[in-house]
């Protein structure tokens, strides 16, 4: 039986729900109603996929996001609705939802050269930070790093909940330092690169650097080559009312918070990520349960591969949502009626050798599903 919203959203800890051959009423799917306007700002990245293919038995494993315009995932879509086709041959798949376990390497932004903007700085540090230890589910794993004018670990992969969770509590205000904020984030990328599984790292800062050896452009471009996306929490909104009503002078004043805010946007959509910009860290629940279905929840598909040659040529990968009754394309509502565009993450080709490395992350196109 399929998988209702309400049962999907307690498939967590890493489990994968299996998805069953039920129709859908009058060749439709309904899905909850949700927000109509995405919780992050900017555009989001191209969200990327695994794909793996086992040589011994050619299953070809796929997984995938599929969201409405405003980048929430698209739960209730049922096995029968996916028509997936390999070098112009339909495949017969299996499909489920997979909540995967997560490893997050936690950036904080702590330090800078004002006292007001260090007592904000600190507050926003331990309370940012406490927060999205509520989202973490058994098997999840953190590390949280520190940057001023260095970086510096606070905690590894290794150390449990309530070790971070008194670590939160002890953050105290700054010390007066620069802020170096693309050096921290290209170490932090570096050091995410031979962690395996599902991982991202979350970024509380206000996007401001003082002096940096590496360059904006630099730092971008190393998130462009990440594998871990980068949501950022975007500390400017509130750092900027702290600035205006205690220093009408000296350097937070001369700070262009616009340029911050797009730079924030950019690194965070060229990593495959999310930005985000809340007015303040006292409630940040729904920005975190917004980040971490994106990060976690996949449709997983797999197939038997009808092609068992040549394992070096590229095999080409098309896939549709259709009403299997008529054969039209899913018509997709939500709990008033409203239709909702599906945006599927589909990739073009795959090279079997390559994908049989092991599960990589691989730039999936966008495509609109039809209506």
């Amino acid at each position: 039986m399929i998988m209702p919203a309400s049962a999907s959203a307690q498939a967590k800890g890493g489990k994968t729900a299996s998805i069953g051959n039920q129709q859908a009423t009058n060749g439709r799917v309904e899905v909850p109603s949700r927000a109509s306007s995405p919780l992050f700002k900017g555009k989001q990245g191209k969200q990327k996929t695994e794909i793996r293919y086992d040589p011994a038995t050619r299953v070809v494993t796929i997984k995938l996001v599929i969201q409405d315009p405003n980048g929430y995932f698209i739960p209730n879509i049922r096995r029968e609705n996916f028509a997936i086709y390999e070098n112009g041959v339909q495949q017969n798949a299996s499909v489920d939802i997979e909540h995967a376990v997560v490893s997050l390497a936690l950036l904080l932004e702590f330090g800078g050269r004002s006292q007001a903007l260090n007592k904000s700085i600190g507050v926003q540090a331990s309370q940012g930070g406490r927060q999205i230890l509520d989202t973490l589910v058994p098997g999840d794993k953190i590390a949280v790093w520190k940057y001023g004018d260095r970086v510096e670990k606070l905690i590894d992969f290794s150390q449990g909940k309530d070790a971070i969770d008194s670590l939160f509590l002890s953050l105290a205000t700054p010390p007066f330092s620069e802020t170096n904020f693309y050096d921290a984030l290209i170490y932090s990328i570096n050091q995410m690169h031979p962690v395996s599984g599902r991982k991202a790292i979350v970024l509380i800062s206000s996007g401001v650097d003082t002096f940096s050896k590496a360059s904006y452009q630099e730092a971008l471009a190393t998130a462009s080559r990440s594998d871990s996306p980068i949501y950022v929490v975007g500390t400017a909104p509130s750092i900027r009312l702290v600035t205006e009503a205690h220093e009408s002078t000296g350097p937070l004043a001369r700070i262009n918070w616009n340029d911050a805010e797009k730079k924030l946007q950019e690194i965070a959509r060229a990593s495959g990520g999310r930005a985000y910009f809340p007015e303040s860290t006292i409630d940040l629940s729904a920005t975190y349960d917004d980040m971490m279905e994106n990060l976690r929840v996949r449709y997983v598909i797999r197939y038997k591969s009808s092609t068992s040659v040549d394992l070096d040529m590229a095999r080409t990968i098309r896939m549709d949502l259709v009403d299997p009754a008529s054969g039209k394309p899913l018509q997709i509502i939500d709990a008033n009626g409203k239709p909702i565009h599906a945006r599927m993450s589909i990739q073009d080709s795959y090279v079997p050798r390559e994908a049989a490395a092991g599960p990589g992350t691989n730039s999936f196109q966008t495509h609109a599903v039809p209506k």
